[in-house]
């Protein structure tokens, strides 16, 4: 199976992600105990606060580009990636994606705990739009990246966090995404995964794939991104090339 865009330079790439004036919003409930909330229950909004986790956020990515989303924590970078992923939909606006699309969120979703990772592994194929034969040709392979040995027929609620992510890992980089959000995850992983993990990654940079990266470290994404957007209070405050970017996320803390 090839990718949409398998070539390592692409004259005027299309744009694969496109939001446009995209916000979300939480409601956070102020009661503090289930006494509070019983007694508050079917009253005014007074016990409740709108949060704004993304406002407004307009933005493109194109084929082939890996995009570092960095901020403070509460900046809104990892709710950005999963309106992107579709894993949550925004209040206002709309987000367009083109490709297949695999995502590394939070530690386990999309796995059921009660099934074993090789049932875990089928689910997770079909829910990213692979056949059963196909999931069933990749997985051999799925197992051997993961290390996950005979722990393929354990039921995944008794993994530790490590065996979580590297399984969830494979089967991402194994759907043969056309683009690939990875949020902080890997760094439950043990160095030696990570470092497997960072050399996917790019080859799928070298084969042009589309890379949106959230993380904390500096250091990888100025090795990964050629563009780096910093969020702070859920809004876009920089959105350039990768040097600049650091120095403008360094200089948002605090703000």
């Amino acid at each position: 199976m090839s990718s949409l865009f398998n070539l390592p330079e692409i004259k005027n790439p299309p744009v694969v992600i496109r939001a446009s004036d995209v916000s979300k919003r939480f409601v956070i409930r102020k009661d503090k105990s289930l006494k509070e909330r019983i007694v508050n229950f079917g009253r005014s909004r007074r016990h409740k606060e709108d949060f704004w986790a993304l406002r407004d956020i307009k933005l493109e990515i194109k084929a082939g580009s890996s995009i570092g989303l960095v901020g403070a924590n509460g900046s809104g970078k990892s709710t950005l990636l999963k309106v992107i992923g579709g894993i949550i939909q925004p209040n206002d606006g709309v987000v367009e994606r083109r490709g297949r699309l695999a995502a590394l969120l939070e530690l386990g979703a999309g796995f059921h705990p009660d099934l074993t990772g090789r049932e875990n592994v089928f689910l997770n194929g079909s829910i990213l739009g692979l056949t059963q034969k196909q999931t069933a040709e990749y997985f051999d392979s799925i197992v051997e990246f993961s290390e996950i040995g005979d722990f393929i027929d354990t039921q995944v609620k008794f993994y530790s966090s490590g065996m979580y992510v590297r399984l969830a890992f494979a089967i991402a980089v194994h759907v043969d995404p056309d683009i690939l959000l990875v949020d902080e995850v890997l760094s439950v992983g043990d160095e030696p995964f990570q470092d497997k993990c960072m050399a996917k990654i790019r080859e799928f940079q070298a084969e042009g794939r589309t890379i949106v990266f959230v993380s904390h470290s500096a250091a990888q994404v100025e090795d990964l991104c050629n563009r780096v957007i910093v969020l702070s209070h859920g809004q876009i405050i920089f959105d350039g090339a990768t040097d600049e970017g650091i120095v403008a996320l360094r200089e948002s803390f605090g703000k």
